[in-house]
């Protein structure tokens, strides 16, 4: 059985791309559940749905590379969801899959397996349910993850999270960019 550690470090290797891409930043600015940004959320799912396939003996059955990726970027949608938007995320439970997969495509080269994963991620609230084993998995790890996030005491005391848009509160008080970003 794999440690935490082990797989961390799977997801680092599987994901490093997804992880050091340069929209992620906007997913560690922005809340996803209660007080933990979508970047740790995704990094969660990842890990849980790693430890699930391994504690349910399915590596014969799984494509680990798969996995990792669908459920790194089974939340890509890259907006925050709880900003005011006149509405326009009113229906954000049941079209984020939708978005983060559009995303997605732009952004990576996806296989059939992390297309249809990011799509069904949220069954039962969209239609159609996951086609492949590793979408159960990470709907799964998905909505445990989403879960335990929601009712933690640690909702109470959110930390100021960046700017969205790169720039370090250093930056915005001065009004000048981070050369960085």
């Amino acid at each position: 059985m794999l440690t935490r550690s082990q797989i961390r470090t799977l997801v680092e290797l599987h994901g490093h791309d997804i992880i050091g891409h340069r929209h992620m930043r906007i997913e560690r600015a922005c809340y996803q559940h209660g007080a933990v940004t979508t970047f740790a959320h995704s990094i969660r799912v990842a890990c849980l749905a790693v430890w699930m396939a391994d504690r349910l003996h399915l590596w014969r059955r799984v494509d680990l590379h798969s996995l990792i990726r669908a459920a790194l970027l089974h939340d890509y949608f890259l907006y925050d969801w709880h900003d005011w938007d006149d509405g326009a995320h009113r229906l954000h439970g049941f079209t984020h899959g939708g978005a983060a997969l559009r995303n997605a495509i732009k952004d990576f080269r996806l296989n059939a397996i992390e297309r249809d994963s990011i799509a069904c991620h949220m069954f039962p609230m969209t239609p159609k349910p996951p086609t492949y084993i590793e979408g159960y998995l990470v709907t799964m790890a998905d909505k445990i993850s989403a879960t335990r996030e929601t009712f933690s005491m640690d909702r109470f005391s959110k930390p100021q999270l960046p700017p969205r848009d790169g720039r370090t509160r250093t930056d915005v008080v001065k009004g000048t960019v981070d050369a960085a970003a």
